[in-house]
């Protein structure tokens, strides 16, 4: 397992031995043991999601808040979906940035998000089929967002906007500037 941190701080790519032969593939997609000593703290993952979207749809960018706040494993178990992480830690070197990169079937790296950052996604692909970690359960009264076209972030989406596929909800998310953390 290949474990790199990402420009934010305790934000990190895991890049897997992926062993494939004539029957398949094999690959550890989660080591506790390795991502703790990495991370250099505990992590105890108490719930698990999985979202199924269709090309188009984007998801976020979302974050729970306070004593709920969660700590993030995500993977593309099916698919190609871009993937965001927001840093709004104020006492972060990085708050108010924004890390991306692209998690798939076939590349199967997962990202770590650390409690205090927001979460998003957009799928690629026809159907993504998106699995997340939690060391903390959803609570709705905790939960955050921030607009996904945040003009501050200036988060590049890859795909026109008139392409997107949000919920409601994810259309009247503030933005950054405008929280109250």
């Amino acid at each position: 397992m290949n474990i790199k941190e990402t420009k934010l701080k305790g934000c990190f790519i895991i890049e897997p031995m992926l062993f494939k032969d004539n029957r398949g593939l094999f690959y550890e997609s989660y080591k506790k043991d390795e991502i703790e000593n990495r991370l250099g703290e505990r992590i105890d993952f108490v719930q698990d999601n999985v979202s199924v979207s269709k090309k188009g749809v984007l998801r976020g960018l979302h974050y729970q808040k306070g004593i709920h706040a969660q700590a993030k494993l995500v993977q593309v178990l099916k698919g190609e979906a871009l993937d965001v992480a927001v840093d709004l830690r104020k006492d972060s070197a990085t708050y108010g940035q924004h890390f991306k990169t692209k998690l798939s079937e076939y590349n199967c790296n997962s990202l770590f998000i650390p409690k205090g950052m927001a979460h998003g996604f957009l799928a690629l692909t026809e159907e993504v089929i998106f699995t997340y970690k939690c060391d903390n359960y959803y609570n709705p009264k905790a939960e955050g967002g921030i607009i996904y076209n945040d003009l501050d972030l200036n988060i590049d989406w890859e795909i026109p906007p008139e392409s997107l596929i949000l919920s409601k909800k994810d259309l009247i998310l503030p933005a950054l500037r405008n929280l109250t953390l």
